[in-house]
Protein backbone atom coordinates (compact mmCIF):
# COMPACT_ATOMS: atom_id res chain seq x y z
CA UNK A 1 0.00 0.00 0.00
CA UNK A 2 2.88 2.30 0.69
CA UNK A 3 4.16 1.96 -2.91
CA UNK A 4 1.22 2.38 -4.28
CA UNK A 5 0.28 5.81 -2.39
CA UNK A 6 3.96 7.05 -3.01
CA UNK A 7 2.84 6.33 -7.08
CA UNK A 8 -0.35 8.05 -6.97
CA UNK A 9 1.33 11.11 -4.78
CA UNK A 10 4.20 11.49 -7.31
CA UNK A 11 1.61 11.60 -10.40
CA UNK A 12 -0.48 13.83 -8.28
CA UNK A 13 2.55 15.80 -8.31
CA UNK A 14 3.40 15.50 -11.74
CA UNK A 15 -0.14 17.09 -12.75
CA UNK A 16 -0.43 19.71 -10.23
CA UNK A 17 2.85 21.20 -11.71
CA UNK A 18 1.54 20.68 -15.02
CA UNK A 19 -1.82 22.48 -14.75
CA UNK A 20 0.10 25.60 -12.98
CA UNK A 21 2.09 25.75 -16.03
CA UNK A 22 -0.68 25.86 -18.46
CA UNK A 23 -3.03 27.74 -16.29
CA UNK A 24 -0.41 30.39 -16.14
CA UNK A 25 0.37 30.13 -19.47
CA UNK A 26 -3.23 30.40 -20.96
CA UNK A 27 -3.82 33.29 -18.34
CA UNK A 28 -0.85 35.15 -19.33
CA UNK A 29 -1.98 35.19 -22.87
CA UNK A 30 -5.42 35.65 -22.65
CA UNK A 31 -4.78 39.79 -22.04
CA UNK A 32 -2.16 42.55 -20.61
CA UNK A 33 -2.15 42.69 -16.69
CA UNK A 34 -0.77 46.42 -17.12
CA UNK A 35 -3.54 47.54 -19.31
CA UNK A 36 -5.94 46.31 -17.27
CA UNK A 37 -4.44 48.15 -13.80
CA UNK A 38 -4.08 51.30 -16.32
CA UNK A 39 -6.65 51.31 -18.65
CA UNK A 40 -7.08 51.51 -22.30
CA UNK A 41 -6.17 54.94 -22.50
CA UNK A 42 -2.78 54.63 -20.52
CA UNK A 43 0.40 56.48 -22.16
CA UNK A 44 3.30 53.78 -22.97
CA UNK A 45 5.55 54.65 -20.09
CA UNK A 46 2.53 54.38 -17.89
CA UNK A 47 2.19 50.61 -19.11
CA UNK A 48 5.85 49.80 -18.65
CA UNK A 49 5.96 51.37 -15.16
CA UNK A 50 3.50 48.84 -14.44
CA UNK A 51 5.21 45.95 -16.19
CA UNK A 52 8.62 46.66 -14.08
CA UNK A 53 6.86 47.25 -11.14
CA UNK A 54 4.94 43.76 -11.08
CA UNK A 55 7.72 42.36 -12.88
CA UNK A 56 6.18 41.59 -16.02
CA UNK A 57 9.40 42.55 -18.13
CA UNK A 58 11.11 39.50 -16.76
CA UNK A 59 11.53 36.38 -18.82
CA UNK A 60 8.47 34.06 -18.91
CA UNK A 61 9.60 31.52 -16.38
CA UNK A 62 11.09 33.67 -14.08
CA UNK A 63 7.58 34.82 -13.88
CA UNK A 64 6.31 31.85 -13.94
CA UNK A 65 8.70 30.39 -10.57
CA UNK A 66 7.74 33.28 -9.34
CA UNK A 67 4.15 33.01 -9.26
CA UNK A 68 4.30 29.35 -8.49
CA UNK A 69 6.14 30.34 -5.58
CA UNK A 70 4.10 32.34 -3.86
CA UNK A 71 0.88 30.80 -5.43
CA UNK A 72 1.83 27.62 -2.70
CA UNK A 73 2.39 30.24 0.30
CA UNK A 74 -1.39 31.21 -0.97
CA UNK A 75 -0.43 34.63 -2.04
CA UNK A 76 -2.09 35.09 -5.57
CA UNK A 77 -1.66 38.71 -5.76
CA UNK A 78 -4.35 41.77 -5.19
CA UNK A 79 -7.43 41.51 -7.39
CA UNK A 80 -7.55 44.73 -10.06
CA UNK A 81 -10.55 45.12 -9.67
CA UNK A 82 -11.77 44.68 -5.74
CA UNK A 83 -8.09 46.06 -4.89
CA UNK A 84 -7.68 43.75 -1.95
CA UNK A 85 -6.00 40.31 -1.62
CA UNK A 86 -6.97 37.62 -3.95
CA UNK A 87 -6.72 35.03 -1.16
CA UNK A 88 -8.56 36.49 0.82
CA UNK A 89 -11.68 36.64 -1.49
CA UNK A 90 -11.13 33.16 -2.21
CA UNK A 91 -11.34 32.29 1.50
CA UNK A 92 -14.49 34.24 2.27
CA UNK A 93 -16.35 32.71 -0.68
CA UNK A 94 -15.24 29.66 -0.85
CA UNK A 95 -17.34 28.30 1.96
CA UNK A 96 -20.77 29.09 0.28
CA UNK A 97 -18.88 26.58 -3.03
CA UNK A 98 -18.03 23.86 -0.66
CA UNK A 99 -21.49 23.73 0.89
CA UNK A 100 -23.17 23.70 -2.34
CA UNK A 101 -20.86 21.31 -3.76
CA UNK A 102 -20.78 18.88 -0.68
CA UNK A 103 -24.56 19.11 -0.55
CA UNK A 104 -25.38 18.25 -4.11
CA UNK A 105 -22.86 15.51 -3.90
CA UNK A 106 -24.16 14.09 -0.94
CA UNK A 107 -28.41 14.48 -2.68
CA UNK A 108 -26.65 12.48 -5.91
CA UNK A 109 -25.35 10.01 -4.15
CA UNK A 110 -28.08 9.17 -1.99
CA UNK A 111 -30.70 9.12 -5.02
CA UNK A 112 -28.32 8.05 -7.73
CA UNK A 113 -26.78 4.41 -6.10
CA UNK A 114 -30.40 3.21 -4.56
CA UNK A 115 -31.88 3.99 -8.33
CA UNK A 116 -28.61 2.01 -10.18
CA UNK A 117 -29.16 -0.58 -7.57
CA UNK A 118 -32.58 -1.05 -7.99
CA UNK A 119 -32.67 -0.79 -11.97
CA UNK A 120 -29.61 -3.33 -11.78
CA UNK A 121 -32.29 -6.06 -9.88
CA UNK A 122 -34.87 -5.85 -11.48
CA UNK A 123 -33.72 -5.09 -15.52
CA UNK A 124 -36.01 -4.50 -18.31
CA UNK A 125 -38.20 -3.58 -15.58
CA UNK A 126 -40.54 -0.37 -15.49
CA UNK A 127 -38.27 0.27 -12.63
CA UNK A 128 -35.42 0.08 -14.77
CA UNK A 129 -37.24 1.90 -17.50
CA UNK A 130 -38.57 4.67 -15.15
CA UNK A 131 -34.71 5.16 -13.66
CA UNK A 132 -33.02 4.92 -17.59
CA UNK A 133 -35.73 7.85 -18.45
CA UNK A 134 -34.38 9.77 -15.22
CA UNK A 135 -31.20 9.64 -16.39
CA UNK A 136 -31.56 10.82 -20.01
CA UNK A 137 -33.84 13.59 -18.49
CA UNK A 138 -31.08 14.66 -15.87
CA UNK A 139 -28.33 14.71 -19.28
CA UNK A 140 -30.92 16.40 -21.77
CA UNK A 141 -32.58 19.25 -19.12
CA UNK A 142 -29.96 22.21 -19.13
CA UNK A 143 -29.11 23.49 -15.51
CA UNK A 144 -29.90 27.25 -15.80
CA UNK A 145 -33.35 26.29 -17.87
CA UNK A 146 -34.28 23.68 -14.49
CA UNK A 147 -33.49 26.25 -12.21
CA UNK A 148 -35.64 28.71 -13.29
CA UNK A 149 -38.39 26.16 -13.28
CA UNK A 150 -37.98 25.41 -9.65
CA UNK A 151 -37.75 28.88 -8.95
CA UNK A 152 -40.85 29.72 -10.82
CA UNK A 153 -42.60 26.36 -9.31
CA UNK A 154 -41.74 26.85 -5.30
CA UNK A 155 -41.00 30.87 -5.39
CA UNK A 156 -43.45 31.79 -7.40
CA UNK A 157 -46.61 29.71 -7.96
CA UNK A 158 -45.94 28.48 -4.19
CA UNK A 159 -43.80 30.30 -2.18
CA UNK A 160 -42.33 27.58 -0.12
CA UNK A 161 -38.50 28.52 -0.73
CA UNK A 162 -36.56 31.39 -1.16
CA UNK A 163 -35.62 32.56 -4.64
CA UNK A 164 -32.03 33.59 -3.93
CA UNK A 165 -29.44 33.92 -1.02
CA UNK A 166 -27.52 31.58 1.16
CA UNK A 167 -28.55 33.07 4.04
CA UNK A 168 -29.80 29.76 5.92
CA UNK A 169 -30.18 26.35 4.96
CA UNK A 170 -33.54 26.75 3.05
CA UNK A 171 -31.37 28.94 0.74
CA UNK A 172 -29.40 25.63 -0.42
CA UNK A 173 -32.18 23.38 -1.05
CA UNK A 174 -33.06 24.22 -4.61
CA UNK A 175 -29.65 24.72 -5.98
CA UNK A 176 -28.46 22.13 -4.02
CA UNK A 177 -31.30 19.84 -6.84
CA UNK A 178 -30.32 21.70 -9.47
CA UNK A 179 -26.27 21.13 -9.20
CA UNK A 180 -26.49 17.31 -7.89
CA UNK A 181 -29.26 16.61 -10.58
CA UNK A 182 -26.72 17.14 -13.25
CA UNK A 183 -24.66 14.52 -11.73
CA UNK A 184 -27.37 11.95 -11.03
CA UNK A 185 -27.18 10.22 -14.91
CA UNK A 186 -24.29 9.16 -15.10
CA UNK A 187 -23.78 8.10 -10.93
CA UNK A 188 -26.99 5.68 -11.62
CA UNK A 189 -26.16 4.51 -15.05
CA UNK A 190 -22.72 3.19 -13.60
CA UNK A 191 -24.12 1.79 -10.87
CA UNK A 192 -26.56 -0.01 -12.47
CA UNK A 193 -24.37 -1.57 -15.02
CA UNK A 194 -21.82 -2.40 -12.48
CA UNK A 195 -24.14 -4.27 -10.02
CA UNK A 196 -25.50 -6.05 -13.31
CA UNK A 197 -22.03 -7.28 -14.29
CA UNK A 198 -21.30 -8.07 -10.82
CA UNK A 199 -24.21 -9.86 -10.20
CA UNK A 200 -23.79 -12.33 -12.92
CA UNK A 201 -19.91 -13.29 -11.20
CA UNK A 202 -19.20 -16.79 -10.12
CA UNK A 203 -18.56 -15.61 -6.69
CA UNK A 204 -22.05 -14.37 -6.26
CA UNK A 205 -23.48 -17.51 -7.37
CA UNK A 206 -20.99 -19.46 -4.93
CA UNK A 207 -22.22 -16.90 -2.05
CA UNK A 208 -25.46 -17.76 -3.02
CA UNK A 209 -24.99 -21.26 -2.74
CA UNK A 210 -23.33 -21.39 0.52
CA UNK A 211 -26.66 -19.81 2.01
CA UNK A 212 -25.56 -16.29 2.57
CA UNK A 213 -28.70 -14.33 2.76
CA UNK A 214 -29.84 -12.14 -0.25
CA UNK A 215 -29.40 -8.96 1.63
CA UNK A 216 -25.63 -9.53 2.75
CA UNK A 217 -24.82 -10.81 -0.55
CA UNK A 218 -26.22 -7.84 -2.29
CA UNK A 219 -24.46 -5.09 -0.27
CA UNK A 220 -21.05 -6.70 1.06
CA UNK A 221 -20.18 -8.77 -1.72
CA UNK A 222 -22.11 -7.05 -4.68
CA UNK A 223 -22.16 -3.56 -3.92
CA UNK A 224 -18.75 -3.15 -2.74
CA UNK A 225 -17.32 -4.13 -6.22
CA UNK A 226 -19.62 -2.55 -8.36
CA UNK A 227 -19.07 0.74 -6.30
CA UNK A 228 -16.01 0.83 -7.33
CA UNK A 229 -15.84 2.75 -10.49
CA UNK A 230 -18.65 4.81 -8.75
CA UNK A 231 -15.98 6.03 -6.54
CA UNK A 232 -13.78 7.72 -8.71
CA UNK A 233 -17.10 9.18 -10.86
CA UNK A 234 -18.42 10.87 -7.60
CA UNK A 235 -15.00 12.33 -6.93
CA UNK A 236 -14.61 13.66 -10.64
CA UNK A 237 -18.24 14.55 -10.56
CA UNK A 238 -17.73 16.98 -7.32
CA UNK A 239 -14.71 18.72 -8.66
CA UNK A 240 -17.17 19.30 -11.21
CA UNK A 241 -19.69 20.71 -8.89
CA UNK A 242 -17.08 22.88 -7.42
CA UNK A 243 -15.71 24.21 -10.42
CA UNK A 244 -18.89 24.25 -12.45
CA UNK A 245 -21.06 25.63 -9.86
CA UNK A 246 -20.93 29.07 -11.69
CA UNK A 247 -24.25 28.78 -13.61
CA UNK A 248 -26.14 27.44 -10.65
CA UNK A 249 -24.75 30.58 -8.07
CA UNK A 250 -25.24 33.19 -10.81
CA UNK A 251 -29.18 32.33 -11.45
CA UNK A 252 -29.73 31.26 -7.32
CA UNK A 253 -27.72 34.61 -6.39
CA UNK A 254 -25.21 32.71 -4.10
CA UNK A 255 -21.83 34.78 -3.78
CA UNK A 256 -20.00 31.73 -3.76
CA UNK A 257 -16.69 31.52 -6.01
CA UNK A 258 -17.89 30.45 -8.98
CA UNK A 259 -19.95 33.60 -8.71
CA UNK A 260 -16.34 35.50 -7.81
CA UNK A 261 -14.96 33.40 -11.09
CA UNK A 262 -18.11 35.02 -13.18
CA UNK A 263 -17.73 38.48 -11.99
CA UNK A 264 -13.93 38.55 -12.57
CA UNK A 265 -14.24 37.42 -15.93
CA UNK A 266 -16.39 40.16 -16.85
CA UNK A 267 -14.05 42.82 -15.20
CA UNK A 268 -11.03 40.84 -16.64
CA UNK A 269 -9.87 40.74 -13.44
CA UNK A 270 -7.05 38.14 -14.34
CA UNK A 271 -5.33 37.63 -11.16
CA UNK A 272 -8.60 36.51 -9.50
CA UNK A 273 -9.31 33.99 -12.79
CA UNK A 274 -6.01 33.00 -12.48
CA UNK A 275 -6.39 31.42 -8.26
CA UNK A 276 -9.89 30.41 -8.98
CA UNK A 277 -8.34 28.02 -11.99
CA UNK A 278 -5.54 26.83 -10.13
CA UNK A 279 -7.40 26.30 -6.60
CA UNK A 280 -10.19 24.37 -8.59
CA UNK A 281 -7.60 22.52 -10.51
CA UNK A 282 -6.18 21.39 -6.99
CA UNK A 283 -9.36 20.24 -5.91
CA UNK A 284 -9.92 17.78 -8.76
CA UNK A 285 -6.34 16.24 -8.71
CA UNK A 286 -6.76 15.86 -4.02
CA UNK A 287 -10.47 14.24 -4.96
CA UNK A 288 -8.60 12.22 -7.78
CA UNK A 289 -6.00 11.01 -5.56
CA UNK A 290 -8.21 10.44 -2.45
CA UNK A 291 -10.41 8.38 -4.71
CA UNK A 292 -7.81 5.97 -5.61
CA UNK A 293 -6.85 5.41 -2.36
CA UNK A 294 -10.11 4.39 -1.52
CA UNK A 295 -10.26 1.85 -4.18
CA UNK A 296 -7.40 0.78 -3.18
CA UNK A 297 -8.68 -0.27 0.34
CA UNK A 298 -11.64 -1.25 -1.38
CA UNK A 299 -10.42 -3.62 -4.19
CA UNK A 300 -6.61 -4.94 -2.75
CA UNK A 301 -5.92 -5.84 -6.58
CA UNK A 302 -5.65 -2.55 -7.54
CA UNK A 303 -2.65 -2.05 -5.35
CA UNK A 304 -0.95 -4.65 -6.65
CA UNK A 305 -1.52 -3.78 -10.13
Amino acid sequence: MGGYLAKRALLALAVAVTVSLVNFTMVLLSGDIAVSIAGPTATYEQLERIRRDLGLDQPIVVQYLRWLGNAVRGDFGDSLFYRTPVADLILERLPVTLTLGISAIVFTILVAIPLGVVAALRPNSWIDRAALSLAVAGQAMPSFWFGLMLIVLFSVMFPILPPSGAESWEYFIMPTVVLGYSAMPAVMRLTRSGMIEVLTSDYIRTAYAKGLRHFKVLFKHALRNAVIPVVSLAAVQFGYMLAGSIIVESIFALHGTGFLAWEAMKTADLPVVQAILFVFSLFYIVLTFLSDMLNAWLDPRIRIG
